[in-house]
């Protein structure tokens, strides 16, 4: 094998990675035109709705914690009047956007995983195990992110989204929405103090996640393998591995992100059987590049942080 092969394999990956970049790019524009569009018959799409439906929940909730704080009269009607302001308003903000894209794309595909490969879609082998394990400490992270992980897909097909389910820092922007959207600064500031005091993010499904898959330690390769792990601590263990944001990671896992895919596998340490193993279960009818077993972990790793595209592009 020469430098030439080598070469050629990067140009490869580099041009798959540029054309999965525009996707991305042009996707979030696309969902902001279709969720501002009223005529929901031509936007019928699982996708648009199901993110419609979360934005519009967690601006229900951020709502009702205002109505409490202003002792609302009729908060079934406080909160009628102001939601869709407030929904429009998380709408144009591109990280929601982005991170509900991700939480939908990432339910659909373990649904999908579920039916067409046995890969159940709460309980793992991985967590199966972690929750058997020695260490107490991990056996009841595990046994409470279970828990948080059957929540999610219960969620997911309500098309909810709840406020202790975001990042800290979704979490603080919806609180400033908030803010700018309310006509009664000293409730919203007091619905504020409220929801801050009742947010843990370390808590949610995703701090969950990171938590067990850091407990894992020298371990943590045994998240890397998507039938063992389940589609969740797999999604947060390759972010992790391979430095990219979860978002990010997640969206790897649709159709013509094959490259970003490979490579994500490549920086967080497979070899080349381990990534085609993954493969068969995110693309089954994708091959790798011949010489991609040539591309070492820094190199896809570099190729990664070139591209460097981020959950809110």
């Amino acid at each position: 094998m020469t430098d030439q092969t080598v070469d050629a394999v990067d140009a490869l990956l580099r041009d798959e990675l540029e054309r999965g970049d525009a996707i991305l790019a042009n996707a979030r524009p696309i969902l902001r035109h279709l969720l501002a569009n009223d005529d929901r018959a031509l936007f019928s799409d699982e996708i648009i709705a199901r993110i419609r439906g979360m934005m519009q929940h967690i601006a229900a909730q951020l709502l009702f914690a205002g109505a409490a704080a202003a002792e609302a009269a009729n908060r079934a009607a406080y909160v009628a009047e102001r939601e869709e302001a407030l929904a429009q308003a998380l709408f144009e903000d591109t990280a929601f956007l982005a991170h509900a894209h991700a939480l939908v794309l990432e339910a659909q595909l373990t649904e999908r995983l579920q039916a067409r490969s046995g890969i159940d879609a709460v309980l793992s082998p991985l967590v199966q195990e972690l929750i058997a394990a020695p260490e107490p400490d991990v056996a009841a992270l595990a046994m409470t992110l279970l828990a948080a992980q059957a929540r999610f897909m219960q969620q997911f097909r309500r098309m909810e989204l709840p406020l202790g389910e975001l990042p800290g820092d979704l979490f603080h922007q919806a609180l400033v929405l908030l803010r700018e959207q309310d006509d009664r600064p000293p409730a919203a500031a007091l619905a504020e103090a409220a929801l801050r005091d009742g947010f843990d993010e370390a808590g949610g499904r995703l701090g969950l996640l990171a938590r067990l898959v850091m407990a894992l330690g020298p371990r943590a390769s045994r998240a890397l393998a998507i039938d063992h792990a389940g589609l969740a601590l797999f999604a947060t263990a390759l972010a992790m591995a391979s430095g990219q944001p979860r978002g990010v990671a997640v969206l790897s896992f649709a159709d013509r992100q094959f490259a970003r895919l490979a490579l994500a596998l490549r920086a967080a340490g497979l070899r080349q059987d381990a990534v085609e193993e993954q493969f068969v279960f995110l693309h089954p009818d994708t091959s790798l590049p011949e010489g991609f077993e040539l591309i070492r972990a820094d190199r896809a790793a570099a190729l990664l942080a070139a591209s460097a595209p981020t959950a809110a592009d």
